[in-house]
């Protein structure tokens, strides 16, 4: 359906609409859900071992 005939007819355009609505609360609902476990999650690095603070402050001396 070209845009120039959406408007020419109110059944059209309330289809067209509702389409717009359709499309926006799905783009809405893709967004990833917060979990439910508000515990904060361990601190790791790219290999995907734990950080601790000692890691932490040789990282701040370094950037020193």
């Amino acid at each position: 359906m070209r845009i120039t005939r959406v408007f020419r007819s109110r059944w059209n355009a309330l289809v067209w609409a509702g389409g717009v609505l359709w499309f926006a609360y799905d783009v809405a609902n893709a967004q990833p859900q917060q979990p439910a476990n508000t515990e904060a999650a361990a601190a790791t690095d790219a290999a995907g071992s734990s950080v601790d603070n000692a890691d932490l402050s040789v990282l701040a001396n370094a950037m020193r």
